[in-house]
């Protein structure tokens, strides 16, 4: 292989002069008859090797006007001289070696030039092939370096389907790695977190050299496959911190900086951002690290990615946004003349957290809420201390406007915060970097407090804030004086919070849902109650009718046990007084008056004597003597 230029100095005959080893020792004893030139190199070649195995030198030479046509050019020959070099070399019969750095060239160089089984068996492509499919597919990392040869190959290695199955070597090769790696994991679980950590998939980093096309096409292919999402994901942080600039880097870039120079080197990492994140699982088991996203994120702001892209990032970190730190939170903005940090992002966040949480709600609006501990709630009281945490740290910003602050503070509702101490600290620092707020300004933010929600130790730095308006610190002692009240009155203080939950007034710091279930649940139980009471009612009701009916049938005669009570109560009052023998005989003459009215004489005579009362109480009946009633 040599270029024409070489030799013309040289020798001044067209015959080329080659000096490499191969063509020395072909063409030392006969002369060769043909010139092939490939991208401007020449090669001194015999026409009979080469048109009993190529198709296409067949048919070039047989369709030239001059039948010793000693010249052809060969254009766009897939992998240049090099690979012409060993196609040539297998129509001469020479040895050489098949491997996966030349097997792609060599397939699209014997596509090119025909060689085919039709001019002679076990020609270049069927010998290709078969390496293709005995040793390439078989093995993942094979698979990943023919794929990674394809890139600077025409696209004819497409018409071949090289890529294609490359690709879907690696993938059912990952398959089958997950299977022999998770019995590794059950090995490894009683032993050393060193041995652990070598159980992870080896060809994560190996797929990183890939172009992003084939590496699109590669994840594609594993997600069809059945890959864990979690090897997805550690194979795309991977290729991640390979491919883009900074994204490996967990300082905080500066804010001031300007975008990449270079319009390509924009585009292309524009570009990988955004297949990246159309590659990140959907599976919501999968675990994606928060550190990860928000890298991402600040990369796709840089770029200017598309707003779809941004919007994913900014919805999956609302699914998770609870475990969020909040130095992930302080984005820095990239615009100039705005604010040093990028509240428009965080905003969006929160509202697509918030959406999320609007939706768990209608989904699980059966919950049953133990009070203050459901899941959502949950969720959100933690959401809103950072919110006051991120509140405080962007409040020093001169640039931070009166209304992106607002609009932050409002963003939460009430009952996402227990306590506004946080609150309060992050205003008052505003109030504190921007001394240029009016009265009514400052009136406005103040009206997001709720006094009632402010801990001992926040009323005395408020009462004694300067920076408040008159009626922030009339209110703050106002409540202050009431608190101390209840605190001097021995009522339960724990505060106003404590108050309302008790009271079943519905507090600032649960939900509506957590309102909603808590009164079902007390409902329910009065309910059950009054079932109770009802039944306990109607079994003695029972009771006393079946008792009230044994005394009648005892009493007979169509006397009342009332009444024979009443004439025993007579005669006792007969024999105990003075004139006995009269009252004995007056009482046998009110005997008829005694069956309408029911009263001896005794009780006629003496109003202040009482009817007997009889008391029925847990199935007894006790009869109460008339003197106990004066």
């Amino acid at each position: 292989m040599v270029s024409e230029s070489s030799f013309s100095s040289f020798n001044p005959s067209p015959t080329p002069k080659f000096c490499n080893s191969f063509t020395t020792r072909i063409f030392s004893d006969v002369a060769g008859d043909i010139t092939i030139v490939v991208d401007g190199e020449s090669f001194l070649l015999h026409k009979f090797p080469l048109v009993s195995r190529s198709g296409k030198i067949r048919k070039m030479v047989a369709e030239a006007k001059d039948s010793n046509i000693s010249k052809l050019e060969l254009l766009n020959l897939p992998g240049g001289p090099p690979t012409f070099e060993l196609a040539m070399k297998f129509c001469y019969g020479m040895n050489f070696e098949i491997t996966s750095a030349n097997v792609a060239r060599l397939r699209c160089a014997a596509e090119y030039l025909e060689m085919t089984e039709d001019y002679r068996e076990e020609n270049l492509i069927e010998r290709t092939e078969i390496y293709l499919n005995e040793v390439v597919i078989q093995s993942l990392e094979k698979s990943v370096e023919v794929l990674s040869t394809c890139e600077m190959l025409p696209p004819i290695v497409e018409e071949v389907e090289i890529p294609s199955r490359c690709v879907e070597a690696i993938a059912m090769n990952a398959c089958k790695e997950q299977l022999v790696s998770g019995l590794s994991r059950l090995e490894c679980d009683s032993e050393s977190t060193e041995l652990k950590s070598g159980c992870l998939e080896w060809w994560v980093e190996d797929l990183s050299v890939l172009r992003l096309d084939f590496y699109h096409r590669v994840i594609c292919a594993m997600g069809r496959m059945g890959v864990r999402p979690d090897s997805i994901v550690a194979s795309l942080i991977h290729y991640a911190q390979a491919s883009i600039k900074g994204i490996g880097k967990c300082q905080m870039w500066n804010p001031a900086r300007t975008r990449p120079t270079s319009g390509m080197e924009e585009n292309d990492q524009k570009a990988i951002v955004e297949t990246l994140v159309s590659l990140l699982p959907t599976e919501k088991s999968s675990s994606i690290p928060m550190n990860f996203l928000f890298r991402m994120l600040r990369m796709a702001i840089m770029v200017d990615a598309d707003i779809a892209c941004k919007l994913e990032l900014e919805r999956r970190i609302a699914l998770r946004l609870e475990t969020v730190l909040l130095d992930d939170l302080l984005i820095p903005s990239v615009r100039t003349g705005d604010s040093l940090f990028d509240v428009d992002t965080v905003h969006r966040i929160l509202v697509s957290f918030l959406q999320r949480i609007e939706e768990e709600d209608n989904e699980d609006c059966g919950y049953e809420s133990e009070g203050l501990g459901s899941p959502s709630h949950g969720s959100l009281l933690k959401v809103g201390r950072l919110v006051d945490a991120y509140l405080a740290e962007i409040a020093p910003d001169p640039y931070l406007s009166l209304q992106k602050f607002i609009a932050m503070i409002e963003i939460l509702p009430d009952y996402a915060r227990v306590i506004d101490d946080g609150l309060y600290r992050a205003i008052d620092i505003y109030m504190k970097a921007h001394t240029m707020l009016t009265d009514n300004e400052c009136k406005k933010l103040c009206k997001f407090i709720d006094c009632q929600k402010l801990s001992q130790e926040a009323c005395n730095h408020a009462a004694q804030n300067d920076r408040l308006p008159v009626q922030m610190a009339v209110r703050v002692l106002y409540f202050e004086q009431i608190r101390l009240k209840d605190a001097l009155s021995g009522t339960s203080g724990d505060g106003f919070l404590s108050q309302r939950i008790s009271s079943g007034v519905p507090s600032a710091a649960m939900s509506p849902r957590d309102n909603y279930a808590s009164l079902r649940r007390e409902n329910r139980e009065l309910k059950l109650e009054i079932s109770r009471m009802r039944v306990r009612l109607s079994e003695l009701e029972k009771e006393q009718m079946f008792m009230k009916q044994g005394m009648i049938d005892k009493a007979g005669n169509g006397k009342t046990f009332l009444t024979s009570l009443s004439k025993g109560i007579g005669r006792i009052g007969i024999f105990s007084g003075p004139a006995g023998g009269k009252r004995h005989k007056n009482g046998r003459k009110s005997r008829g008056s005694e069956g309408k009215t029911g009263l001896t004489e005794e009780q006629q005579n003496c109003p202040n004597l009482k009817r007997p009362k009889v008391l029925v109480s847990n199935n007894l009946i006790s009869v109460a003597n008339s003197s106990e009633f004066v």
